[in-house]
């Protein structure tokens, strides 16, 4: 199966991911396509088992400095990942820097403390749906899925109402966002996005320094400074960085997508309905059938590595698709059926990863997931389609799988 980048972005494989990629894997356990700028192979695993592999394995790694072994690798990956080369953060470094990084953001997101925000999910979830109840249909996404994780994050980190607007804007802006190495005329304006969040994040810790409170950004700050500081300048803001850009995409298009596949699974949707203990093995279903992130962050070949009878070359990028990954039959019964009554022991997806660097926020993603469509379904119990889900727009990131719009009536 010859597959070109811009087939990973085009309206067809975001529509129909599942048919994509299986097609794809059943080519080959290993695809390539040529890097966006041509300079060399993009590597994608497609197989369930050698998905676990590669993303435990140390010579997969994260930090492309030091995987490049000359000036005839690829060059410097073009887009946001050239605009965002400033980073240090726990998807940008290894052992022992990604260690400590990682230890130091652990605190805040054991289930204990991602429990304490249970109250605050519901309350905001609540006030999301009695703002369209007596409507009669509202846009899930705009509505619901998106507002109530960035809404979820400002409370984390301690982010006042009114600049909760101006990030909320600013991020839904980069949410719906063409991928730059698709779309060069988008990648001038997503950059200017990037930068003004960067210059918010800035202000937002300078605030903080000034005025301290009980919340994340006030923690990280404090782990910044004095002689026992143990996260840099650039580290502070690159982790809130990654917390405010990238902490809140995975549930927008958990609960989006979530809603959509019920919506096309009428079935499943009546048993969910008639049994709200199902919730926990449907969200976890909807993770693996779904799986809101098509593709693993990069990681780059630190050494010449030999799969399937192809070589990476040292220094070349490797991503894993998780969605073929987890619609693999060598890893799961029926795969392509969705069911949410699915056996906790076929749970086993790697929506949010594996390995060290498996999703820190899974748990708050997960919770977020169950208190959203669980309050949904009990609240708008004749939820149906106010659209053609066939013509559904689908948002164009490399990584990421989420629709921009899903317009619902009840």
């Amino acid at each position: 199966m010859n597959v070109e980048f811009q087939d990973l972005l085009s309206p067809e494989s975001k529509r129909d991911a599942v048919s994509f990629f299986t097609r794809w894997r059943e080519a080959g356990p290993l695809g390539h396509v040529r890097e966006p700028d041509g300079s060399g192979n993009l590597w994608v695993v497609l197989g369930y088992e050698d998905s676990i592999a590669v993303l435990s394995d140390p010579r997969f790694i994260k930090d492309r400095a030091r995987a490049v072994a000359s000036t005839n690798t690829p060059g410097q990956p073009g887009g946001s990942s050239a605009a965002l080369s400033w980073r240090r953060d726990m998807l940008r470094v290894d052992p022992p820097d990604h260690t400590r990084l990682r230890s130091i953001l652990a605190k805040a997101f054991t289930p204990h403390a991602v429990e304490r925000l249970r109250p605050f999910i519901q309350r905001r979830t609540d006030a999301l749906l009695d703002a369209v109840r007596g409507r009669g249909h509202m846009d899930v996404i705009s509505e619901l899925a998106f507002p109530l994780p960035i809404a979820v994050l400002c409370e984390l980190l301690g982010i006042a109402p009114a600049a909760c607007s101006q990030f909320s804007a600013m991020a839904h802006a980069l949410l719906l966002a063409p991928d730059a190495a698709a779309d060069s005329q988008a990648a001038d304006a997503t950059a200017s996005l990037l930068e003004e969040l960067l210059q918010s994040i800035k202000g937002l810790i300078a605030k903080k320094r000034v005025d301290p409170g009980p919340d994340l950004t006030s923690a990280l700050i404090r782990a910044a400074e004095g002689e026992g500081a143990v996260l840099s300048e650039i580290e502070l803001v690159s982790m809130l960085w990654l917390l405010i850009y990238a902490g809140y995409e995975t549930t927008v298009n958990l609960i989006g997508n979530g809603v959509l596949a019920l919506l096309q699974h009428p079935r499943e949707l009546r048993k969910l309905q008639q049994d709200p203990s199902l919730l926990p093995a449907a969200v976890e279903e909807i993770l693996r059938y779904t799986t809101p992130v098509l593709l693993s962050t990069p990681r780059f070949a630190s050494q010449d590595i030999s799969l399937h009878g192809k070589v990476i070359r040292k220094g070349e990028r490797v991503f894993v698709s998780l969605i073929a990954a987890d619609t693999d039959p060598r890893g799961f019964v029926d795969p392509q059926r969705f069911d949410v009554t699915r056996p906790e022991k076929e749970s086993r997806h790697l929506a949010f990863g594996r390995g060290i660097h498996y999703c820190l926020g899974a748990p708050l993603a997960r919770l977020e997931g169950q208190i959203a469509l669980g309050t949904l379904l009990k609240r708008l119990p004749s939820l149906r389609p106010a659209q053609e889900l066939a013509e559904l727009s689908w948002t164009q990131n490399l990584l990421a799988r989420g629709v921009h719009s899903l317009k619902v009536a009840f």
